[in-house]
């Protein structure tokens, strides 16, 4: 039924899952996001910013696929644009990570993301961009590309859910060491530091231009 997908497909499925797996679960801001919201929500509050983390993604890799990428071959000023408005959201998102509270009185401080809000993140979210580009470009043979498309996004959806998965759980399950609000705060200071941390690539392009 799927004459399309041809045995180069089926070779790139390993190698596809396997890059999807250390690019999802390795630090980057969706996952300092979700440790910090697993800690000071908890679990089952966060999993609608993780489904929304996880479909948003593959929605916009499935786009960037039909060819959204050829837009900002016309447009480079408009990816320009994107990047560095990302870059101000990211740091926008530190600034509320760091000053995000503890639980208290039973109720929790802030909100944490809803689904549409992390989908949306996805696309100012530059290792996004770099995980999108490189299964295109990579893993996703030109014969045959629709098929091979759809199913380079199916593995990484598959694979990105329980990788994200861990990262929020992580912070949950601090929950139970941190109980000292001072001690949430630090955690939370920290991996404020750490998304920061990740624009290190848009501050040398800064930089270079200067």
């Amino acid at each position: 039924m799927t004459p399309a997908i041809g045995e180069h497909t089926w070779m790139l499925l390993g190698p596809l899952a396997l890059f999807a797996l250390v690019s999802s679960i390795t630090p980057g801001p969706n996952n300092i996001m979700l440790a910090s919201s697993g800690l000071t929500f908890g679990f089952r509050r966060t999993i609608p910013h993780m489904l929304g983390v996880n479909l948003g993604f593959t929605l916009m890799l499935v786009l960037v696929g039909l060819g959204l990428g050829t837009a900002f071959q016309q447009l480079p000023w408009l990816y320009t644009v994107l990047k560095y408005a990302g870059a101000l959201y990211l740091l926008y998102l530190a600034w509320k990570i760091a000053l995000s509270g503890p639980m208290e009185g039973g109720a929790q401080r802030g909100r944490p993301f809803t689904f549409m809000q992390a989908a949306l993140f996805q696309w100012v979210n530059p290792k996004a961009w770099v995980m999108a580009v490189g299964v295109i470009a990579t893993y996703t043979p030109q014969a045959g590309f629709y098929w091979n498309l759809a199913l380079a996004a199916a593995v990484c959806c598959l694979v990105n859910l329980p990788s994200i998965g861990v990262w929020t759980a992580f912070g949950a399950a601090l929950q139970r060491l941190l109980h000292r609000p001072l001690a949430i705060r630090l955690f939370n200071i920290g991996m404020a530091l750490l998304l920061v941390a990740s624009l290190y690539p848009v501050a040398q392009e800064l930089a270079a231009l200067v």
